[in-house]
């Protein structure tokens, strides 16, 4: 059973998602919040596979939510649901370590699909804001190319040339089994390959690395990936 908190500001919107969510005989309601900072607190009590988190909510927003409550309880999945898809909220809420973002005028059943593979912490972006979520990173590679971004080349470094190889796939959006595919080895060593490079950069899940593998330049302006030479 997948435990689930519902978080926004709007009675309604949190009932109708309850309703929703409730239709679904592998997914639990635990609970809800109405703003980020009842978010935590909640998290940390209850531990939800998943947190269905808006962004524009009193007191504490769902970015700064998402941030602190990840870092209270690590092994819950926080999926952005939200209205608006600007760039500072999609890449915001992905850097902060969202796996996923919905705008709120899906499918119903896109949403319990969305909240699956959540669960089993698969990347989800909706395809209306997965454009703009490569167009910051790049843009935030130029802006940062002498500066913030030092940290994540001396982790870079750290990566064996098949695991460079590996990220800068993830970058492009493939599934572990493209990139066995790609790689010409098991699914299995892809998963292996990933846990070591999310440990060496420092990201909570591949899609904070897919978005590092933008700014790093390991993916091109087509959206291909640029191989790491052999070591």
């Amino acid at each position: 059973m997948i435990r689930a908190l519902v978080v926004d500001d709007q009675g309604l919107v949190r009932a109708g998602i309850r309703v929703l969510l409730d239709t679904a005989p592998d997914i639990e309601v635990v609970g809800e919040a109405a703003d980020g900072h009842d978010a935590v607190r909640l998290a940390e009590r209850l531990r939800p596979d998943v947190v269905l988190m808006d962004i524009r909510m009193p007191r504490v927003d769902g970015i700064e939510a998402t941030r602190r409550l990840l870092a209270a309880a690590p092994l819950t999945n926080v999926l952005i649901l939200t209205t608006f898809a600007d760039d500072d909220s999609v890449y915001g809420a992905l850097s902060a370590g969202a796996v996923g973002y919905l705008v709120k005028d899906g499918e119903p059943a896109d949403m319990l699909d969305a909240v699956r593979r959540a669960a089993r912490g698969e990347p989800l972006l909706a395809p209306s804001v997965l454009a703009s979520v490569v167009d910051r990173a790049r843009r935030s590679h130029a802006a940062d190319r002498d500066g913030d971004l030092e940290p994540d080349i001396a982790a870079l470094a750290a990566l064996t040339a098949r695991e460079r190889d590996v990220l800068s796939l993830v970058g492009v959006g493939l599934s572990n089994a493209e990139i066995a595919r790609d790689l010409n080895v098991g699914v299995t060593t892809v998963k292996t390959h990933i846990v070591a490079l999310l440990d060496k950069l420092g990201a909570r899940n591949r899609v904070q690395a897919g978005i590092l593998a933008h700014r790093l330049g390991l993916v091109d302006e087509q959206f291909r990936p640029r191989r790491a030479p052999a070591d």
